[in-house]
């Protein structure tokens, strides 16, 4: 009886042990004040083609202050391939503001510089008056379908950019939201100016009258897909 009981007490510690192994990762807490892990999309990069970097050349020939984005694939179908964050445009004389922006394919910053330049900044002068001075946004690269579809939007490669508004060096702001149906006839001119420019340099434009989704932005898409200009 003596020997089954110390053998007992000899075995209480590995007992313990095998119990601490077996516990549950998720049943022990974090001691106070450490950092909690949060999980977060593999990211995979990628070189930069020979168009990409072609295109990047044109951006710097053009003066258009960016900074190249890693190629990355997010999986889901969203990635930033090819694609830069753009710091500002230029007018004919004058660098132009950039709000909100966030990633954009090199395609489409060539696009965006082009009527900036000569389709909203020259449309501002002779119509408003005034030169512009910032191009306002509600974004670009965004992972997400579009609305009401389980097909993936241009957000979601970078090949889109969402304009809400214009600032111009007199203290004006027009935004499409508050003046696209103005009552001054040269606010609306200008702001179908933009509109009519931005049909020749985008494959897909969206505005107020294509639908109430479009109320406040001009969305403008560059890609191979049939043109829209809505």
């Amino acid at each position: 009886m003596a020997r089954r009981i110390l053998l007992a007490w000899a075995m209480l510690p590995v007992i313990a042990l095998a119990g601490c192994v077996d516990a549950p990762q998720h049943a022990r807490r974090p001691a106070r004040g450490a950092t909690r892990m949060v999980s977060r999309p593999v990211v995979q990069p990628v070189p930069n083609s020979a168009a990409t970097r072609a295109c990047m050349v044109s951006l710097r020939q053009n003066a258009i202050g960016y900074v190249p984005v890693p190629d990355q694939y997010y999986g889901a179908g969203c990635s930033t391939i090819g694609s830069v964050r753009l710091a500002y445009l230029r007018s004919d004389s004058a660098q132009l503001g950039l709000a909100n922006a966030g990633p954009v394919t090199c395609q489409l910053a060539n696009a965006l510089q082009g009527w900036a330049r000569f389709g909203v900044d020259r449309a501002a002068q002779q119509i408003l008056g005034s030169p512009l001075v910032k191009l306002e946004t509600m974004g670009s690269y965004n992972c997400r379908n579009v609305a009401g579809t389980a097909r993936r939007s241009a957000h979601a490669t970078a090949n889109a950019i969402d304009i809400s508004g214009f600032l111009l060096a007199d203290g004006r702001r027009v935004t499409v939201l508050r003046d696209w149906n103005d009552q001054d006839p040269q606010i609306r001119a200008f702001l179908r100016a933009v509109h009519t420019s931005a049909c020749k340099r985008f494959g897909t434009v969206l505005s107020p009258d294509y639908n109430a989704a479009h109320r406040d932005h001009l969305h403008l898409e560059v890609g191979s897909g049939r043109p829209l200009c809505g």
